[in-house]
């Protein structure tokens, strides 16, 4: 005789599950360990998406992001140096910040110029140049914000530094930048986070190097970069990639030609971008944007060296954004230099 184990006992599991879509993201962890069949259900796609559908999902902002050394982090007995890189975390909603722990691969420090995208509800870090030795690095880690836990994942295929990089239903795309001898490529990638395996693309129609990488719609953009000939001449064209046809479709005249697109572009709808190096003097120096929803943050500072600003947007009816507003009391440790960022659905 088979006997099922009840969501919650003395409860129908429809009413059960209506009960557990609404356990707080801080207490995901703890509700895992209840039974196997809550772990199993608290960590499926379907229950995400029931989550979403309720209302109930909160947007964070993840960014890659310098350590201060009054940080109190500390490796060994020795201070965490300006150069350090962690990932801090926004919560939109409190408006607090927070710390994921580092990864076992790199326990004191990321990689420098490492690049984050999130789908699913997990942040998915890859690439880079060695902290040590400055070597172009294929690690692939992902952090999954129930567990609290880092898992690698299938190193990329190729070394590539500089590239634009999206998440989108369950993969993570991957396109453009250059190899370890600073050669562009056109080349793309993609990597499926349930199959653990990257798959080939159709290459873009010409080489893109400090490109960046956006999700428009259902599609995955590649914006500007430039030629290796060409060193730092920013292209006014992007390629969209359609994960249907598996085609790309190219774009002119969307960015500001000579600009630099990244961690500058965001999107107001289809087709039109905004370059917020530009649009806000309080963040115009390595400027970091991560879409929330109806908001948007952006990180960035006046002028070199200058104290870092941090400012929400509201999205307005138009599809722009507006009313602006600084963010207050952010504690000394998370105003570093913001080096890349996504945002993430839990």
């Amino acid at each position: 005789m088979v006997i099922f184990q009840e969501l919650i006992p003395g409860l129908p599991d429809d009413i059960a599950l209506e009960c557990l879509i609404r356990i707080r993201t801080s207490d995901f962890l703890a509700a895992t360990g209840v039974c196997s069949r809550w772990r199993r259900l608290l960590k499926s796609k379907e229950f995400s998406l029931l989550r979403k559908q309720n209302g109930l999902t909160r947007l964070y902002a993840c960014l890659v992001q310098e350590r201060s050394v009054s940080d109190s982090e500390t490796t060994g007995s020795k201070p965490v140096s300006p150069s350090d890189f962690g990932i801090s975390v926004f919560d939109s909603v409190t408006r607090s910040w927070d710390r994921v722990d580092s990864t076992p691969a790199y326990p004191t420090r990321l990689p420098l110029f490492c690049q984050v995208a999130s789908t699913e509800g997990k942040l998915v870090l890859m690439g880079g140049w060695d902290p040590e030795n400055y070597e172009p690095v294929t690690g692939v880690f992902v952090y999954d914000f129930l567990t609290r836990n880092w898992k690698q994942g299938k190193d990329m295929p190729s070394k590539r530094s500089f590239f634009a990089i999206a998440g989108l239903n369950g993969r993570v795309y991957v396109a453009g930048g250059h190899d370890p001898d600073k050669n562009g490529l056109n080349s793309a990638c993609v990597y499926d986070l349930l199959e653990d395996d990257w798959t080939e693309l159709t290459p873009m129609s010409q080489v893109r190097d400090e490109c960046q990488g956006l999700i428009i719609g259902s599609e995955f953009w590649v914006i500007s970069g430039y030629v290796t000939e060409n060193q730092g001449e920013f292209e006014s064209s992007a390629e969209s990639y359609n994960s249907n046809s598996g085609e790309w479709t190219r774009i002119e005249y969307v960015w500001m030609g000579g600009q630099n697109p990244r961690s500058c572009a965001g999107s107001a709808k289809r087709g039109e971008l905004i370059n917020w190096a530009e649009s806000n003097s309080d963040v115009r120096i390595g400027t970091c944007v991560v879409e929330l929803g109806d908001r948007v943050l952006v990180s960035g500072s006046v002028s070199e060296g200058a104290s870092r600003k941090f400012i929400i947007g509201k999205k307005l009816r138009n599809g722009k954004y507006g009313e602006f507003e600084k963010l207050v009391n952010v504690g000394d440790e998370f105003m570093g230099l913001v080096q890349s960022g996504c945002y993430l659905e839990v």
